[in-house]
């Protein structure tokens, strides 16, 4: 039997994560990632907030934000899958957060 390579803890920390927040329904546990992927100001302004199926509802602060990150839903969804793996997320929906 052929031993694979060991794996970093890096490598299989977004898919420890992906899994987590699958089973769950809740998304926070995918912020590092999140903001790996969409950046330090974005994240500033948005966090994941429900993971269901392969839709990831992220909460904004603003409707300015969430038209902004509607527009860029599409390349924000590429970059996340990236780090998640591909097809983990096929949708992103942005709603106002409830405070």
């Amino acid at each position: 039997m052929a031993r694979s390579e060991p794996k970093t803890l890096e490598s299989l920390m977004p898919r420890v994560l992906a899994r987590l927040a699958g089973e769950s329904g809740r998304a926070s546990s995918l912020m590092p990632l999140w903001t790996a992927a969409v950046g330090e100001n974005i994240a500033r302004h948005s966090h994941p907030h429900q993971l269901e199926g392969a839709t990831l509802i992220i909460s904004v602060e603003s409707a300015e934000w969430a038209q902004v990150l509607s527009r860029q839903a599409d390349s924000l969804r590429e970059r996340l899958n990236e780090k998640l793996g591909p097809g983990k997320v096929t949708t992103l929906l942005f709603q106002l957060e409830s405070r």
